[in-house]
């Protein structure tokens, strides 16, 4: 479990992820040199690290839901191939052993991706059922107060003026040739310093900055916060599969991404048409919340559940033995 501190830093780096420590430290009251070393031992024990990625659609890519139903002999071996794939994100092992449910960035321009059927021929897997996604009612993590401590609005409003998110203008562009070696820096460490950007490509840190604005500007490039969420007291979660009516879809699915306990909602398609991700303490506390915080929500016909037994990945860190470790290159 981590204490106020460690969960104020990591709240105020979802805010602004490339936040300096200086402005990190007085929203949450400790010094630079404080803040700097507890994120950095945080990042060293694999309980956090904070990515650059592209967004998927510079490539006419979307995003889906994929459950793969396999023979459970086999599931190591397709963890371990799934998980090596760039197209593959916020992966697990459901429990029983015989599933694995991932997200994926596929093309929809009428045939069917590459990596789809080299999975289909992969010895052992039984059925792929890929469902597109739809619609994103919230992104992964965006209530800190689901999961820890939370800073108090005064400091929210802090950072936010003093450190504002790049509002996207325009439709993403695809990145140079040239921008390669900075993509793949900060797709390690997406907090690395404009001096470390300017070494490991070459330029000028004046160079660097233009471009990861106009990259930032172009909604191009967005950053994640990938958590080990057992370290933060959270060893339980699962993916819900859910049906409602289309004249309820998107109060349901709001009203879903509302609940505590709830890192991510989306509409799908498919048979179910929203999916979500819970996160409890335990089993006792995913049955209260099923029977207390989930009967709230209206227009939910149908559902089914899928816990999750171990974590492949998130959004662009492996997971290996609970801790966050960067993807071989």
């Amino acid at each position: 479990m981590l204490d106020t501190l460690d969960s104020h830093i990591l709240h105020a780096l979802h805010i602004a992820p490339r936040a300096p420590f200086r402005l990190v430290g007085e929203v949450v009251g400790a010094s630079e040199q404080t803040v700097a070393r507890r994120y950095r031992a945080m990042r060293r024990t694999g309980t956090v690290r904070v990515v650059g990625l592209v967004d998927p659609a510079v490539q006419g890519l979307v995003a889906s839901v994929v459950r793969i139903s396999l023979r459970p002999d086999r599931i190591d071996a397709c963890a371990e191939a799934l998980t090596r794939l760039p197209e593959v994100s916020f992966a697990h092992i459901s429990f029983g052993g015989s599933e694995i449910v991932c997200s994926m960035a596929t093309p929809h321009e009428g045939r069917m991706p590459e990596v789809l059927r080299q999975l289909a021929r992969t010895p052992g897997v039984l059925e792929v059922d890929t469902r597109m996604t739809l619609h994103s009612y919230s992104p992964p993590g965006a209530a800190w107060g689901r999961l820890g401590p939370s800073l108090p609005e005064e400091a929210v409003t802090s950072l936010h003026r003093h450190h504002p998110r790049t509002t996207p203008q325009g439709p993403p562009v695809e990145p140079d040739e040239e921008d390669a070696a900075l993509l793949a820096a900060l797709a390690e460490d997406g907090r690395a310093s404009q001096a470390t950007l300017a070494d490991r490509t070459g330029w000028t840190t004046g160079r660097v900055a233009r471009r990861l604005e106009a990259l930032e500007r172009s909604g191009t490039l967005f950053y994640d916060v990938d958590l080990a969420l057992e370290k933060l007291g959270y060893p339980f979660s699962a993916a819900l599969w859910l049906e409602t009516t289309p004249a309820l879809l998107h109060e349901t699915g709001s009203a879903l991404a509302a609940l505590p306990r709830v890192l991510f909602a989306c509409a799908t398609a498919g048979a179910q048409n929203l999916m979500a991700i819970v996160m409890c303490t335990d089993t006792a506390d995913f049955y209260d919340w099923l029977s207390r915080r989930l009967a709230t929500v209206p227009g939910i016909t149908a559902y089914t559940i899928s816990v999750r037994l171990r974590t492949l990945k998130k959004a662009a860190s492996l997971v290996y033995q609970g801790r966050l470790v960067a993807p071989p290159r």
